[in-house]
């Protein structure tokens, strides 16, 4: 039975399990457009896929923060009207270490800022949600503008903590700055996706880079 260096390893979600661009820039372009903006192009639509979505329309689409809370309702009704794990894929290889690190006994949990409710469909529609200890998100009923990365990451440990984890070595595996800025909060190494949709310069300051899911398994399970 391989062994981990870490006693539990927390997963982002877009970018890292799942590419959900095929149901996420759709949704993403109704809702710019009853704003009367233009959808952006593809390679600036990429930087939607990751970062809290509240922020990303302020940041990227220039909406007020008023604005924003309307935006990121509309989108989640659209969400709700589509099916979340509708057009969802998970990378190649990933739900295999998934299966790998629970039958080493190694608790893992998602620490996402996709709203928590979307998580679980996702992990549901591919088998992976029993191999989770703990499933953190942001509030799926709430605006997300209080649910940031360093906040799920929090809410993860707490959860993980609760199901009698061992969480005295973590590690989070994700493919944008937040996820390196948010672990820095809680001391924890980050393991950078470069398949997700991070430009490779977010992932300076991670303590290490996979490049596919043969890299990973080679750094979770050595």
């Amino acid at each position: 039975m391989p062994h981990s260096p870490y006693s539990c390893v927390l997963w982002d979600v877009d970018g890292t399990i799942a590419d959900a661009t095929p149901g996420i820039f759709p949704r993403l372009h109704e809702v710019l457009a009853s704003f009367d903006i233009a959808a952006p192009d593809p390679s600036t639509m990429a930087r939607w896929v990751g970062p809290p979505m509240y922020e990303s329309f302020q940041s990227l689409a220039g909406l007020s923060a008023e604005q924003a809370d309307v935006a990121l309702h509309r989108y989640r009704e659209l969400a709700t009207r589509d099916g979340y794990a509708a057009s969802v894929d998970v990378y190649p290889g990933v739900p295999e270490i998934i299966r790998d690190l629970a039958a080493a006994g190694i608790p893992q949990a998602t620490a996402s800022t996709k709203p928590e409710n979307q998580v679980i469909a996702i992990l549901e529609h591919y088998n992976l949600a029993g191999l989770f200890a703990a499933v953190s998100g942001a509030r799926s009923g709430a605006i997300g503008r209080n649910d940031g990365k360093a906040e799920v990451i929090g809410w993860a440990l707490e959860r993980l903590h609760a199901a009698g984890a061992d969480t005295s070595k973590p590690v989070l595996i994700g493919d944008r700055h937040h996820d390196v800025e948010g672990a820095v909060a809680f001391g924890i190494p980050v393991i950078f996706s470069e398949w997700g949709f991070g430009d490779p310069t977010e992932g300076d300051d991670a303590a290490y880079r996979a490049a596919d899911a043969t890299a990973l398994r080679a750094l979770l399970l050595p």
